[in-house]
């Protein structure tokens, strides 16, 4: 595997865990249906459906539960991309630019129906998104999605530039904005997910337990840790952006961006709604607010994999968030109590890539790249689940490994 640090600075999700589960570390040979190797975002809600089934299942992480990139992510849920729909349509063509967005919505929805039944708060909140023209020249693009979104009949309006101030108290020319979206802790998230899954018989969580493959026989794949071993008819890859050698010829890139979280506000009179903000500018620049009031922003995106240890240039960048933040909401007094650098991974095309090995018999990934990760791990889990079960998906070939 090809692996790098996935962030440096202090991160604020990890403040807001208490009493988190530990499980132990793999000591023994054990049988399964389904191996699930990685306890992030895709692992825990793949492992939460499949709990649900009449499977053996075992989850193995080499490190913690939740503690790799789940602790960067900022928790921004949307339907929409960082690609556009009719950007899609153009490269993708309309009609399966049209289902992939459609998939990105039942995503949301899938989300949404878990954050209802979770017995643990995971600090899920629905809120609308607000996509603004960073410039006049991007008002085309900008009409252009709303336009192809409100066709097909996504849950979106437009605002021209004397709305945007009536609601938010900053000038932009245009903006669309979304409903249906969310934002949600996503640490809390995947440990809460987790812990639910693993109260099921048929359930075993291992942390500090590295799986490496060996062969396939007699309809089981070998995988040993340091102590055992684990024979799996199933396996699924959930392991993000450490990349091996078979991720490492998928169209992908990986790159770093900065995030600051700030102290808390007393209150966001302008900012209706709480909504999720961002903009049309590459790379893009967004924020959303926090339970407990606080704002988290990020962007500044480079072409390199790994941020910056010294803690003086992670300030830099935090300094200059919080400036992009003030360029919207001038009357905050605001300070970066957290900032931090982190790796991210995409597609691109902008898809993720979700499901089996071509040639490897009951072998998958899934891998959600891009910056709606959580999204393309939530729809993404369901597509990996119905493959194992039923042996198909109606979408599985959008996101299919060797597109």
């Amino acid at each position: 595997m090809l692996f790098v640090s996935l962030y440096h600075g202090a991160l604020y999700w990890p403040t807001t865990i208490r009493d988190k589960p530990v499980y132990p570390k793999l000591n023994k040979d054990m049988l399964c249906d389904i191996l699930i190797i990685g306890a992030g975002m895709s692992g825990a809600l793949l492992t939460y459906k499949l709990a649900k089934e009449p499977l053996e299942v075992i989850l193995v992480e080499k490190d913690r539960v939740g503690e790799g990139s789940t602790s960067a992510n900022t928790g921004l849920l949307q339907y929409s991309n960082d690609k556009m729909l009719h950007s899609f349509a153009e490269s993708i063509g309309e009609k399966d630019a049209v289902r992939f967005y459609r998939l990105c919505l039942k995503g949301m929805e899938e989300l949404k129906e878990i954050a209802s039944i979770l017995q643990e708060d995971i600090q899920f909140e629905n809120r609308q998104s607000l996509y603004y023209a960073s410039t006049e020249a991007d008002v085309l693009s900008i009409k252009k999605e709303y336009e192809m979104l409100k066709q097909y009949d996504f849950p979106v309006e437009f605002l021209d530039e004397e709305m945007i101030y009536k609601s938010y108290g900053f000038k932009k020319h245009a903006a669309i904005r979304t409903s249906g979206d969310a934002e949600v802790n996503p640490q809390k998230l995947v440990v809460s997910l987790i812990k639910e899954a693993s109260k099921g018989s048929n359930v075993r969580v291992f942390e500090n337990t590295e799986a490496e493959k060996l062969h396939y026989q007699d309809g089981y794949w070998l995988y040993k840790s340091e102590d055992a071993c684990i024979r799996a008819k199933h396996v699924v890859y959930a392991t993000g952006y450490e990349l091996d050698n078979y991720t490492r010829n998928m169209a992908t890139k990986l790159n770093r961006t900065y995030v600051t979280v700030t102290n808390p506000i007393s209150s966001f009179q302008q900012w209706k709604d709480r909504s999720l903000i961002w903009e049309t500018k590459r790379p893009y620049f967004y924020m959303r607010t926090t339970f407990d009031g606080r704002i988290v922003a990020g962007g500044l995106d480079e072409e390199t994999m790994e941020a910056p240890k010294d803690p003086r240039i992670l300030e830099a960048y935090g300094n200059k968030l919080l400036a992009r933040v003030k360029e919207h909401f001038p009357q905050i007094q605001l300070q970066a109590d957290y900032v931090y650098g982190a790796t991210f991974g995409e597609s691109k095309d902008g898809i993720p890539f979700i499901g089996e090995v071509p040639k490897s018999k009951n072998l998958y990934y899934c891998l959600g790249f891009g910056g709606n990760g959580t999204v393309y791990s939530s729809f993404g889990s369901t597509i990996i689940k119905d493959l194992i079960t039923k042996g198909e998906h109606p979408d599985a070939d959008l996101v299919r490994l060797d597109r």
